[in-house]
């Protein structure tokens, strides 16, 4: 061996490379002064840590093993709040004079009276942004909502479970200086604002995003969230993954917001909805949500607190914990692809417009439902149009839904679609759907006209009880069932099928029991009908125009 090429090889061998540079240590927040016992504010000495985090360019703001009682957190760009087991950061309830407590709800000139004041503020809230970019929230602990309001009632924060369980009634109300400027408010034409507004220093939200981009959820748990466990608007590129949520009122509210991902999220709501998409008029203008996934979700409306301790104890009075686009919609909703959630003990899904947007190109599959306490699928077009002039009636239209499986679903309304007059509801298919009712109709049911409603909060329990069974579908073109069946428990004298100012509608491979002497469809201003292979009925196809017919 040459001498040169030697001494390089003993070079390299006693000489390795040097090591790759260890990454800085995170911005800990018991480093900048928080102490982590569940009892002092440990407010100030976070957000410390996240200034210092975004000062070096961005950073990871660590929380250890403790339980962080803080008020407002207040996120910034290029930085990450991780939460490792055993971290809890814990919403401190204001003081009874408010002088300690949330920062003060945003001015929000202009839409005050079209939104309620929860879905039109975001700064009172436990953890908030606006204006960011490249922000997350990460890891296995939890955010406790203990301090928070739910937004009504007058009161600093809501009840726990275990105080509505012993009786407890703590003073939790607001000074009377506020109670009275509430109610010194002039509310414009919706009502709003409200005696639902809260006055600073009362927080009403977990975790809340204004105009922010790429945002990633991932993993932590939120218990007793408030209003909102989340209230995101504007917000785009944002992904939620792994999320657990058990919560006194709403769980994901997705608003105004494009190139959504919601995965693997288990939501338990039962006072309110679980996973709900919305596009209301909190920015001042119409914007759409658009470009939304949801998918391998549980939604549930279970006594709260049960989720998160395993016993997912049912509601005796039901809970709402849905799958929801609505109610406020005036920007609309566009391409939504939902598919593998679970629905139990709670609402059916719910797709809404009734504020002058546009539903459009939704494509939802593979769903199992088990105690539905309403409509197992609900599609509504309204007419309540809470927003600045002009507005107009908007559109529904393009919507997919297969794949579907319910059981123990609640009699009352069946799969419920409606429009208003002079604006249907377009092109709609229901394939691959199997749902069982509980069943109990009466032939008094069965005759009862079904009110309109179109400008009234788009609920199907407003509608009351619907004089068929199985489907009940008004203000319709383009209808098409295929493989569908709906069956009874208990017996049933409402027919299954009640059709009304509907146009071109498909019934093929579709099974639906009745009672003897009680007919399968009735159809009321219906232009155009085919029936096929449909066990108990001959092949149809009609071409005229149906004023009223039962068969």
């Amino acid at each position: 061996m040459k001498p040169r090429l030697a001494i390089c090889l003993l070079t390299f061998v006693l000489c390795p490379a040097a090591p790759a540079q260890v990454p800085p240590r995170p911005f800990d927040v018991r480093a900048h002064g928080a102490v982590g016992d569940g009892t002092s504010l440990d407010t100030d000495a976070i957000n410390r840590a996240i200034d210092a985090a975004a000062a070096a360019g961005g950073g990871t703001v660590y929380f250890s093993a403790g339980t962080y009682a803080s008020y407002s957190i207040h996120l910034k760009s290029n930085v990450a709040l991780y939460l490792d087991h055993g971290a809890v950061i814990l919403a401190a309830e204001p003081s009874a004079d408010l002088s300690r407590g949330y920062d003060a709800p945003e001015p929000n000139p202009g839409t005050d009276q079209y939104e309620d004041f929860g879905h039109a503020h975001w700064h009172n809230s436990l953890i908030w942004g606006e204006d960011l970019e490249n922000v997350s929230i990460l890891g296995p602990g939890k955010i406790y909502g203990r301090g928070l309001s739910r937004g009504t009632g007058g009161t600093r924060r809501d009840l726990l479970p275990e105080e509505r369980r012993a009786g407890a009634q703590p003073d939790l109300a607001f000074p009377a200086v506020a109670r009275e400027a509430i109610a010194a408010q002039t509310p414009g034409p919706f009502n709003y604002p409200g005696r639902d507004t809260l006055p600073a220093g009362v927080g009403n939200k977990s975790i809340a995003l204004k105009n922010c981009r790429n945002v990633l959820l991932r993993d932590f748990t939120v218990y007793h969230g408030g209003h909102f466990a989340l209230l995101a608007i504007g917000t785009d590129n944002f992904t939620i993954d792994n999320v657990r949520v058990d919560t006194n009122r709403d769980g994901f509210d997705i608003d105004s917001c494009r190139n959504v991902r919601i995965a693997n999220c288990t939501v338990n709501s039962p006072d309110d909805d679980a996973i709900c998409l919305k596009a209301c008029f909190g920015l001042g203008r119409p914007r759409a949500t658009e470009n939304v996934t949801i998918t391998n979700c549980q939604v549930s409306g279970f006594e709260e607190g049960t989720l998160l301790d395993g016993t997912c104890q049912p509601r005796p009075r039901g809970g709402t914990g849905r799958i929801k686009f609505g109610t406020e919609a005036n920007g609309g909703f566009k391409n939504i692809a939902i598919s593998n959630c679970v629905f139990d003990s709670c609402f059916g899904l719910a797709l809404e417009e009734v504020d002058g947007g546009a539903m459009e190109d939704i494509a939802i599959t593979n769903l199992t439902m088990r105690n539905i306490d309403n409509a197992p699928i609900f599609i509504r077009l309204g007419a309540r149009l809470r927003g600045p002039p002009p507005i107009a009636v908007g559109a529904a239209r393009r919507i997919i839904i297969s794949n579907v499986v319910a059981s123990n679903v609640a009699p009352n309304h069946g799969i419920l679609i409606s429009g208003v007059p002079g604006h249907t509801i377009d092109d709609v298919r229901l394939n691959h759907i199997f749902i069982e009712y509980r069943g109990g109709g009466t032939k008094d049911q069965a005759a009862r006209e079904v009110p309109e409603l179109e400008k009234d909060y788009p609920e199907p329990g407003r509608f009351g009880i619907l004089p068929s069974y199985g489907m009940f579908a008004r203000h319709v073109k383009g209808l098409s069932l295929h493989g569908v069946e709906v069956r009874h428990v208990a017996d049933e004298q409402r027919p299954p099928f009640y059709l009304h100012d509907v146009t071109d509608a498909v019934f093929s491979h579709v099974k639906a029991p009745h009672a003897p002497g009680v007919p399968t469809f009735v159809l009321r201003e219906v232009n155009g009908l085919t029936v096929r292979d449909c066990p108990g009925l001959p092949d149809t196809c009609r071409t005229d125009r149906v004023e009223n017919e039962r068969f």
